[in-house]
C-alpha cells in the first residue's frame, strides 16, 4: 500500500511539472499573440493597394497583355507553403499540409521549420530551404521572394503559383488557405469598354510587370503573419487545453491518493484493534 502511495505522489509530481511548462509555453503565445495581430491589420492595406492597381490595369484595358495573366499547363506549380516552426499546437501544421497537392513536376517553396521537414521527408522538389523560422521572415525577405519568383515564372520554371498558409479568423478559429497568385486571370470578369481614368506611365504593362514582384511580396507577407498568428493561436489553445487535462487528472490521482490514504489508515487501525483484543 505504501508503494502505491509513493508512485500515486510521484505522478502527481511529474503531471505538476508537466504543467508548469505548458502554462509557461501557453503564457508566451498569449503575449506573441498581441503583435501578431497587430501585423497583420498592418499588412493588409498594402497588399489590397497594389491589388486594386492590377485590377485597374489588367481589365480597365482592352488592348493590354502580359505574361504574368498567361498559364502555361504545360509546366510544373509553385507551391508556397508556410507552416509553423514549432509542435504542439494541435493540428495546427497537419491540417495545412493535407491541403497541399502537389505532383512530380511541381516546385515546392517552403517557409518554416516544419514545412521544410515534411517535404523533405516526401522527397519534393524543393526551390529553397533558406526561410526556415516564420517567424522571422521580414518585409526585405517577402521583397526578395518576389522578386525571384516573378523572374523564375517569367523564365517558365513553372506556369503557375499558389500559396497555403493558415487565415486567422479568430483566437479560437484558424483556417488552411489556398489562394492562387499566379497566373492573373479573371474569370468571368470581362474588360470594361472604357479606358481607366488614371495614366501609367511609360506603359500599362511596364508598371503591371513592375507592381507583380511587389504584389507577390504583399502576399508572402501578408500570408507569413496571418500563419504566425494562426500558430500562436493554436498553441495557446492546445496548452490551454493540456493545463486542464493536467488540472483534471491531478484531481483524479490526488482522490487516489487520498483514498489510498485512508485505507492503509484504516488497514493500521484494524491491526492496532485486533492486537488489543488478543
Amino acid at each position: 500500500m505504501a508503494q502505491n502511495m509513493k508512485a500515486i505522489k510521484q505522478r502527481i509530481k511529474s503531471v505538476e511539472n508537466t504543467k508548469q511548462i505548458t502554462k509557461a509555453m501557453e503564457l508566451v503565445a498569449s503575449s506573441k499573440l498581441k503583435k501578431a495581430t497587430d501585423r497583420i491589420i498592418k499588412a493588409r492595406p498594402f497588399f489590397e493597394i497594389l491589388k486594386e492597381a492590377l485590377d485597374d490595369i489588367a481589365k480597365n484595358n482592352k488592348d493590354f497583355t502580359s505574361p504574368f495573366c498567361t498559364h502555361n499547363k504545360d509546366l510544373g506549380v509553385c507551391h508556397i507553403v508556410i507552416a509553423g516552426d514549432r509542435g504542439l499546437a494541435g493540428g495546427y501544421n497537419n491540417n495545412l499540409f493535407k491541403t497541399v497537392d502537389f505532383k512530380e513536376n511541381d516546385i515546392i517553396f517552403p517557409i518554416g521549420k516544419k514545412a521544410i521537414e515534411f517535404f523533405e521527408h516526401k522527397k519534393a522538389n524543393i526551390y529553397t530551404d533558406v526561410y526556415n523560422v516564420t517567424e522571422d521572415i521580414s518585409v526585405s525577405d517577402c521583397h526578395t521572394i518576389g522578386k525571384e519568383l516573378s523572374k523564375a515564372y517569367l523564365d517558365k520554371k513553372f506556369g503557375a503559383i499558389k500559396i497555403y498558409y493558415t487565415k486567422f479568423v479568430n483566437v479560437l478559429t484558424q483556417v488552411p488557405q489556398t489562394d492562387d497568385i499566379l497566373p492573373i486571370i479573371y474569370d468571368g470578369e470581362e474588360k470594361n469598354q472604357k479606358q481607366s481614368l488614371i495614366i501609367y506611365e511609360p506603359s500599362y504593362e511596364t508598371v503591371f510587370e513592375m507592381i507583380v514582384p511587389q504584389y507577390i511580396s504583399g502576399i508572402v507577407y501578408g500570408a507569413s503573419k496571418e500563419s504566425l498568428a494562426s500558430e500562436l493561436s493554436a498553441r495557446r489553445n492546445a496548452m490551454q487545453s493540456a493545463n486542464k487535462n493536467a488540472d483534471e487528472m491531478i484531481n483524479t490521482l490526488n482522490l487516489s491518493y487520498n483514498r489510498a490514504r485512508q485505507a492503509a489508515i484504516t488497514q493500521e487501525i484494524t491491526e492496532i484493534v485486533a492486537g488489543a483484543q488478543n
